[in-house]
């Protein structure tokens, strides 16, 4: 593939996940960059990715101040892509949740002509491992309520797994986001319906991170009900 590939991953307390995340990635997309969106890791893990990136020029780091938000992360993550020229961005977490095993088949995605490309843990060949059955319900449940009231076809919208193309983030209007937890990954996916993008799903396996500690919460969760349905207030009145 010609194209110039990032994965951003942003972390909070991964320093022990960095690595091995790193390796995994590289062994089977050598040819990717990542950017690392530090927010400030009490554990180093900003210190340690500055020290990978002196040696791997793969490797980038930005430094934020504190613990402002993965949908901040990935807006920041996505601007500084455009500007380098990036023409494929992933995100990604560190914990190896995500398999990086599954880069490869995002990117014959693209190449076949999506837009936007979602690992979905809900179509055949998809799953999750290491969850007890709160978190299923939790996950499976929110994806059904927000399908249901945006009316979208995609069987997994809170997947953080995704792949887009330049273009499609160029059309999604990233300074128009409003979601910052939760919603922010159903939010980019109805973005990208409303204007008319392809999006495919890739059945991939979810396991539980190994290492760390979940940054889900009770408040995230509430805020993604919410924002649900300001996001299809928002599309009705033709703000979005």
């Amino acid at each position: 593939m010609s194209r110039r590939v990032l994965v951003i991953t942003p972390t909070y307390n991964e320093r022990e996940n960095l690595h091995a995340f790193l390796d995994a990635l590289f062994a089977v997309a050598p040819q990717v960059d990542v950017l690392v969106v530090d927010d400030h890791s009490p554990d180093g893990t900003g210190e340690l990715a500055d020290e990978v990136a002196a040696r791997d020029p793969r490797v980038r780091v930005r430094h934020r101040a504190g613990k402002l938000g993965l949908g901040t992360a990935y807006l920041e993550g996505f601007q500084w892509a455009l500007s380098e020229g990036y023409d494929v961005v992933f995100e990604m977490d560190t914990d190896l949740s995500h398999d990086p095993r599954y880069v490869p088949e995002f990117i014959r995605a693209i190449e076949a002509g999506a837009d936007v490309v979602v690992g979905s843990r809900n179509i055949p060949g998809g799953g999750v491992e290491g969850w007890g059955p709160g978190r299923h319900l939790v996950s499976k449940g929110g994806s059904v309520y927000a399908r249901t009231i945006l009316g979208l076809d995609v069987r997994d919208l809170t997947s953080g797994y995704k792949a887009f193309t330049r273009a499609a983030l160029q059309r999604i209007d990233l300074d128009g986001v409003k979601s910052n937890g939760y919603s922010f990954q159903i939010e980019l996916t109805y973005r990208a319906v409303l204007r008319g993008l392809r999006v495919a799903e890739v059945p991939i396996l979810f396991v539980d991170r190994r290492a760390g500690a979940s940054k889900m919460s009770r408040k995230i969760f509430a805020e993604a009900v919410v924002m649900v349905w300001k996001l299809r207030l928002d599309a009705m009145r033709g703000r979005m």
